[in-house]
């Protein structure tokens, strides 16, 4: 009986050094994830985003229906073309006082010479150097004129331009375009649905780099810093396990309760730290897959 219960207390203490953790801390798989969501008001004309498909950073998933802003950018396309025709043409609204004033410029140089020789008389000089400023005079009050009238249109037609500059944007926010380069989550919406300003479309994520959140006990902050290499395993279930380099790029400055789902080196550890390590994904790597990591 008593070799029976030797034997017995072996198993368990084996038993029991097999459970002893071989790791620092546990965690979850995760990617940055982006909710696309519609910038636009109106039917869903095109969307041909579907879950698991890869797209690339700027390209063009669908689209909103945009004819009613189409049409009002043409109005007001119209209405400034129509706004410029109206611009005074300066040039020849006052020719006629230039050409009236180089005559009068003329008529007095004639009669300066004839001045000279004693064939005309000072007061013919004076009332043609005085109709040459009243002429001058008036030509520059209607520039001045013409000028503010200018003016007056050119700001009206680029108080135009900011407005067509608006619908442009508006148009441009009609397509439904992923902001980064990823994988499609979820799907939200589908084409011929309404869509409205703040809807979600579309969810995204950039699988190929993707980071475990692990969680740290206070006692072994010590030996983490930011750009510090750590060894990630990624457990699949069974004997299918893989490592991979891993690197730290956040370190949470504050404490949390330990995840009911998350393991620590110590058990007892009621406050961890949380700990984002950065992971080159092979294609294999999921979100939410479960992954340990090893302090080097």
């Amino acid at each position: 009986m008593k070799r029976i219960f030797v034997y017995a207390a072996a198993v368990v203490g084996l038993a029991a050094c097999g459970e002893k953790n071989d790791f620092d801390a546990s965690g979850t798989f995760e990617a940055t994830e982006i909710t696309v969501s519609a910038e636009a008001v109106g039917r869903i004309l095109a969307f041909d985003a579907e879950e698991g498909m890869p797209v690339a950073a700027g390209a063009v998933v669908g689209e909103i229906d945009s004819l009613q802003l189409h049409l009002q950018r043409q109005q007001l396309k119209a209405q400034q073309a129509a706004l410029l025709k109206s611009r005074p043409d300066v040039g020849t609204q006052v020719s006629s006082l230039r050409e009236q004033i180089a005559k009068q410029k003329t008529e007095l140089q004639r009669v300066n010479n004839m001045l000279r020789a004693g064939a005309a008389t000072q007061k013919q000089a004076d009332d043609i150097e005085a109709q040459i400023r009243v002429l001058e005079s008036q030509l520059s009050a209607t520039l001045s004129t013409l000028g503010n009238n200018t003016a007056t249109i050119n700001e009206n037609a680029a108080a135009l331009d900011a407005q067509i500059a608006a619908l442009d944007d508006r148009i441009a926010k009609c397509r439904i375009v992923s902001p980064v380069s990823g994988t499609v989550l979820v799907k939200y919406a589908e084409a011929g649905e309404m869509a409205a300003a703040g809807r979600p479309l579309f969810k995204v994520a950039d699988l190929d780099n993707v980071y475990l959140r692990a969680y740290f006990t206070s006692d072994q902050l010590a030996s983490l810093r930011l750009g510090d290499t750590v060894t990630v395993t990624a457990d699949f279930g069974g004997d299918e396990r893989f490592d991979y380099e891993g690197r730290i790029v956040c370190i949470s400055s504050e404490s949390e309760f330990t995840p009911k789902t998350v393991q620590t080196k110590n058990s007892r550890a009621n406050l961890v730290y949380a700990v984002k390590i950065a992971v080159r994904n092979d294609g294999r790597l999921k979100i939410g897959l479960y992954g340990e990591v090893k302090i080097r």
